[in-house]
Order: C-alpha cells, then structure tokens, then sequence
C-alpha cells in the first residue's frame, strides 16, 4: 500500500511539472502596465536596443549614427545599439518571434499594422498618451536636454496614424506617399500632352498607345524590344488606392473585410486586360520599375516618394550600368485619380513604438531617444537622404529645410530635383492623404488586396481564362492564403489581449502529455482498486 501512495505522489509531482512548464510557456499574464516615473535616474546605466530599416542607402545610416552619437552625448549614461534590417516584414517577424520571450527591441521602426498585431500580447507596446502630457519628459517636456517638439507641433494627420483602440502606441518619424514618376519625353513623343493631374483613363490609354511595333518589332517609342509602359511597385497600395477613390469596401475600423466586391472585381478585370495586352507588370513579376523607367523602358512607374532617388536619367542611386542610360524628362505626379477634382493618395512611411520592460526607467530612457528623432537635426537629415517629409511643423518651418527645398534644380546629389519634387509633392497634398484602419490582421489583408492583382496578372502571361469562375476562386484562394475569414469585429478589452492565437507546438505537446498522465493515474488507480477487491474476495474465500 505504501508504494501505491508513493507512485501517486510520484505522479502528482509529474503533473504539477507540466502545469508549471505549460504556465510558463503560454500563461503568463505579461508585463505590468507602464506607469512614468516621476523622475528620470540618471545615477543608473541603461543599454537600449534600437531596431531600424534601411536599404543601401548608406547616408541615412550615417544619420541614425550621428543621432545616437549625439543624444548619448546628452545622455551619457544611456547607450544605444543601432540593428538595421533591410525590410520591415524582417523586422516584424523578429518582433514577433521575440515576444513570447520577452527580449524585444527598446525601440523599433515599424508600420502601425504590425503594432496591431504586437498588441494581441498583455502590455508589450508602450501607450503613449500619459508620456505625450507628461510635463518633465513628455513632447516639449521641461527637463529635456534637448529642443524636442511639443504635441501641437506634430502633423496631425501623421500622429493620428498612430492611433490604435483609441490610444497613441507609435509617434511618427517620416512621411511619404506613392508618387507616378512619368518619362515625359516619350509620353510625348506619342501625341499626349501630360494633364495638370493623371487620371487612370490617360496611363492606359498611353500605355497601350506605347505597344506599337516598327517592322523589325521594335517598340517605336523607345527604338527597343523591351517596353513596359506601365509597372506598378506595391499593387497592395494600388488596389488600396483604387478602392478609396471609388468610394467602395476595403475594411471597417473593427475589421471587417470588404475586399471582396463587385469593384474590386472590375478592377482587375480592367488590369487584367492591359496585362493582357504586355502594357501593365508589377515589381514582384518583372523586377524594381525605376531600373526599366531609367534605361528608358518603362512610360509610367509608381513607387514611394521615398523611392525618389532611384528615378530618373540622373538618379544617384540608380542600379542599372552607365551605359544602359537613356536620356529624357522625368515629370512626378500624384497617383492616378479616378476623380481629378477629389484626388486620394495613401499616406505612409515608418513609425516608431516602445516596447514595455519591467523597468520603468528602461522604458523612459527608450522614449527620450525616440523623442530625440523627432528633433529639427534628425528629422531634416533623414528627409534629405529621400523623398520622406519630417513628421513635425517645427521642422517643416526651420530655414534649414526650407533652404533645402528651394534648391530645386541644382546640380548636386544632395539636391536632385526629382528627389525635391517628390518632396513636395506631398508637402502640397498631405490634406488629400488617406490611411487604412489598423486592427489585428490588418497587415494580413493588405498582403491579400497586392496578392489579388499579382494573382490575377501571373494568370494572363500564363494564358489562363480569367473569368466570373476565376475570380470566385481567387476570392476564396486569398482568402484563405491569409485567413481572412478569421478577422471581424475585434475585442480590444484586456481579455482580448490577452488571447495569443494557437498555442504553440511545444505547449501542445505538453498538453498531450498532460493528458496521457491524467489517463495512466486513472488507469492506475483503477487497476489497484480492482487488484484490492479482487484479494479482499480471495481472502474472504
């Protein structure tokens, strides 16, 4: 009897262990909120990891590293470590996976469809709000080292992106949005004269005018035999696009999904017939539409204004070789309109959020760096390295960036009038800018508005019949590809939060563990229970 009440035990304990290891492994209840502290400490050290995007644009690099060199030279005993990234979904995905573990970055560059997504943890990402109005170190904060901007001096249109469930989780850090950078030197040696602002009718139009051969199949506008007349970078910004300007469905602020509707159905059938036709491809089909616009292959090329210093015969950053060059006239437009009266452009460009830590005085050492970036330095530097707007009035007015903008024209890298164009471009439309709700899966159905038209135009070079049946199957395809029928009314209580989605493997397995120990005690017990009737009866006997 006494080793049965000693394997009992020996069993219990196995249970109590996978309950302790399934705890720590999906039920922690997070990190406490972030409360400011009343006083920054600056008799203590603090390390803080920032995570940022870039390319290979080495000057904006530089700018990061001035930044940090000069706010740790504010703050001597806050030390920050620079990690660049080449992509944000890079960026996102490492997040992600370093939630579960607690080793997020300090501070990361983001969008806020991915904060959405950080946020189905308990408190990982840092509210704002509190930190904004606190008057020791909130935005224009009296115990500043530094001349930071107030919250009156922020755009309101770019902080308001940063609103999710009702609260600030992200400051903005720069601005852009997706320019049409046009050779206007071969628009207009086909007859067209370019209107004050494009329209989709005149890039097809143009476009398909471009498909004309010569008699040894050349195209004549370019004297070649590669032309695309129209490519398109980010298609998930271009059916956004498409959509706002129709004034039909694309989601609702609690997540509902309209993607899937008569006008989205019209317009790829409308893309799918200049695909059709080879006058319209994308980035991820045919490759970067500035190296075809710049070697005088491509009429019409829609990317970010950010993308700027990659356009055009001149461009300094340009990937293709010297001799591939073609000269010509590079004009930069909004993205075409299908209501040149109410133009509606995507607004977009990297945020900045903090993550939570256990330490306050972490997190506050993390916002006075990322209130460091918003400074006039940091924010005309960054927007001079690409066709990015600072984030701030007080920037926008400072002489130094007004200075820069009046260059136009000039004959210098730092200067390069399609860069400065693109500038201003949204400098003049920021009022006609528009965002997309951000909620949970938010990123995902943006994923699927791109993958649509990709969809749809791989299926043209490849002949298949695009029909009323093709686009119920796509529906469903994109659909479930990014499991959209999951998304809809969204439970932003801290119930909600908490939910982290499917439990991962190893919390399975030990479920199932659980379970099958739960099982051998039953079997167990039941079996001595049986043995001990089974001799009390023998004995009786």
């Amino acid at each position: 009897m006494m080793r049965f009440y000693q394997r009992t035990i020996a069993l219990f304990l196995c249970v109590f262990l996978v309950c302790s290891l399934l705890t720590g492994c999906h039920g922690s209840r997070g990190l406490e909120p972030f409360v400011v502290p009343e006083e920054f400490d600056t008799s203590r050290n603090y390390e803080i990891n920032f995570w940022a995007k870039n390319d290979t644009n080495k000057t904006q690099t530089k700018v990061y590293e001035k930044a940090i060199a000069d706010f740790e030279a504010l703050y001597p005993n806050i030390h920050v470590n620079l990690r660049l990234y080449t992509d944000y979904g890079k960026i996102y995905n490492d997040v992600i996976t370093n939630i579960a573990t607690q080793t997020t970055p300090n501070v990361c560059i983001t969008y806020p469809d991915h904060i959405a997504t950080y946020l189905t943890g308990v408190n990982t990402v840092v509210p704002l709000d509190d930190l904004f109005a606190d008057a020791n170190y909130g935005l224009g904060g009296g115990k500043l080292l530094f001349d930071g901007p107030a919250q009156d001096e922020m755009v309101s249109q770019f902080l308001d992106e940063c609103i999710i469930n009702g609260q600030h989780y992200a400051v903005p850090y720069m601005r852009s949005t997706e320019a049409c950078y046009v050779n206007k030197t071969y628009v207009e040696s086909l007859g067209y004269t370019l209107p004050d602002t494009l329209t989709w009718d005149f890039i097809w139009d143009v476009s398909e005018a471009a498909m004309q051969k010569d008699e040894n199949g050349n195209f004549v506008v370019n004297g070649q035999n590669i032309l695309i007349p129209f490519i398109y970078k980010s298609t998930d910004n271009m059916l956004i696009q498409m959509l706002q300007q129709k004034g039909a469905g694309y989601s609702t602020e609690a997540g509902e999904v309209l993607l899937f509707n008569d006008t989205t159905k019209a317009l790829l059938q409308e893309i799918a017939a200049h695909a059709q036709t080879g006058a319209f491809s994308t980035f991820k089909i045919s490759s970067y539409p500035a190296n075809f616009v710049n070697a005088g292959q491509c009429l019409f090329a829609i990317d970010s204004t950010a993308g700027s210093t990659w356009m055009g015969s001149h461009a300094p950053l340009s990937d293709i070789s010297e001799d591939k060059y073609v000269e010509f006239e590079t004009a930069v437009f909004p993205v075409p309109q299908f209501d040149p009266e109410n133009p509606q452009m995507i607004s977009q460009g990297p945020s900045i959020c903090i993550f939570n830590k256990p330490d306050s005085q972490e997190v506050l050492a993390s916002w006075l760096f990322t209130q460091y970036l918003l400074t006039n330095e940091v924010q005309i530097g960054y927007a001079q390295t690409e066709g990015y707007v600072p984030v701030t009035t007080k920037a926008y007015n400072d002489t130094a960036y007004q200075d820069y903008l009046a260059h136009t024209g000039d004959d210098d890298p730092l200067f390069y009038d399609v860069k400065l164009k693109a500038s201003q471009l949204l400098l003049q439309h920021t009022q006609d800018t528009f965002v997309t709700p951000v909620f949970n899966g938010s990123a995902s159905l943006r994923n699927a508005a791109g993958q649509m038209i990709e969809n749809t135009v791989k299926s043209i070079k490849r002949k298949e019949t695009v029909d009323d049946a093709y686009f119920t199957k796509l529906y469903d395809d994109v659909s479930s590809l990014y499991r959209l029928d999951q998304l809809g009314s969204q439970d932003t209580s801290a119930a909600g939060k908490a939910d982290l989605g499917p439990l991962p493997r190893t919390s399975v397995i030990l479920l199932l563990s659980l379970a099958v120990i739960w099982s051998l005690i039953i079997v167990y017990i039941a079996t001595n229970t049986y043995k001990k009737r089974k001799l009390n009866q023998h004995n009786l006997h």
